[in-house]
């Protein structure tokens, strides 16, 4: 399991490679509670191909983190992040708005070089 350390490996982010504003942990939080899922649940934060532009965000619950995780907690939410989407989403800032036209989590990736309507779909 990996942590916010220096790591010899070049294909591995030096430092957890996401951010996450207080009011995206806040709307997880609530999420997991109105899911009825265990407070210790952590939010893994993943890259998978697909979408409109290649490349597809996704968030899911679990309960441990894998052997190769990077693993950090934001106000007590433990946030898991797979080695292979690290590299995508280093220097990610993930946040939760309000507007007029819907509510969600925003993804403002650097390494994104092209996005569609949906938010949840980049390439790089």
């Amino acid at each position: 399991m990996n942590t916010s350390q220096t790591t010899p490996d070049a294909t591995v982010p030096p430092s957890f490679p996401i951010q996450i504003t207080p009011k995206a942990v806040q709307m997880v939080k609530m999420t997991r509670e109105a899911e009825k899922l265990d407070v210790g649940s952590g939010l893994r934060i993943a890259v998978r191909g697909g979408g409109c532009s290649g490349f597809e965000y996704a968030l899911d619950f679990e309960l441990e983190p894998r052997e190769t995780d990077w693993v950090q907690e934001f106000d007590g939410l433990t946030i898991f992040v797979d080695p292979v989407s690290a590299r995508y989403l280093t220097g990610t800032e993930i946040d939760y708005v309000l507007g007029p036209t819907g509510s969600g989590f925003k993804f403002n990736n650097p390494k994104a070089t092209g996005s569609c309507g949906c938010g949840s779909s980049f390439s790089v």
